[in-house]
């Protein structure tokens, strides 16, 4: 009975000192200049499929570079590693989402200011990630179609963290029956307005209007600096 309010206080104690090392994080991207995005996913969403044909896609343009949060296997490291990009595995183990710390570890050795954009893979969970600021410009979220389209209405905290959301594997829609109306409708009334992209890692659906959103926030993140 006694135990409750102590809980309470040390998770309190613990998401201060992670928002006090994601800002001083987010201050060092943005004077190296670097645009960091995290993305969060439930497991099996396709937010690896997806990061790797994004970071493919701007290697040749972008220094860009990823950090991959698993808990066991350095397996999505490695996938994303054929990209070309510079890839770090950071494990959890029975920890189920990143925090600053762990982020702020993995980045030694790197020189920020090589980098144009960081990608930040979270581990699969669609309920913790949602309290931990690593010190990101833009938080992605993923979905896929066969996880439904009341995704958002059950975990609407990590929507309502969100920036953007993606809808994966589009390309199966037809065969699940995904009502892609009824899935908007549901991202919306927990994020109004938020901005939601059709994607599909497969055939490349979605990912040339993804880019283009990413260089545009980007830009706008860069003119806020300047300003």
């Amino acid at each position: 009975m006694t135990s409750t309010p102590r809980l309470i206080e040390v998770r309190r104690n613990v998401l201060k000192q992670n928002d006090i090392l994601a800002r001083a994080l987010r201050q060092r991207f943005s004077d190296a200049g670097v645009f960091v995005v995290s993305v969060v996913s439930s497991p099996g969403a396709g937010k690896t499929a997806f990061l790797e044909k994004v970071l493919t896609e701007l290697h040749a343009q972008k220094r860009v570079a990823a950090l991959v949060g698993d808990l066991a296997t350095a397996n999505d490291a490695e996938r994303l590693a054929r990209s070309g990009a510079p890839v770090r595995q950071i494990t959890t183990g029975t920890i189920c989402h990143l925090d600053a710390e762990m982020v702020e570890r993995s980045l030694e050795g790197w020189t920020l200011a090589d980098l144009d954009i960081l990608f930040i893979e979270n581990v699969g969970n669609l309920v913790c990630p949602s309290s931990y600021d690593l010190g990101e410009d833009l938080r992605i979220v993923v979905m896929s179609v066969t996880e439904g389209e009341d995704k958002p209405l059950k975990y609407p905290t990590i929507f309502n963290t969100a920036d953007v959301a993606i809808i994966s594997k589009i390309d199966l829609a037809p065969h699940v029956d995904f009502d892609w109306p009824s899935a908007q409708k549901n991202v919306h009334s927990v994020r109004p307005g938020m901005e939601i992209f059709r994607l599909s890692s497969k055939t490349g659906e979605g990912m040339k209007e993804f880019v283009q959103c990413l260089e545009s926030r980007r830009s706008q993140s860069r003119c806020l600096v300047a300003d």
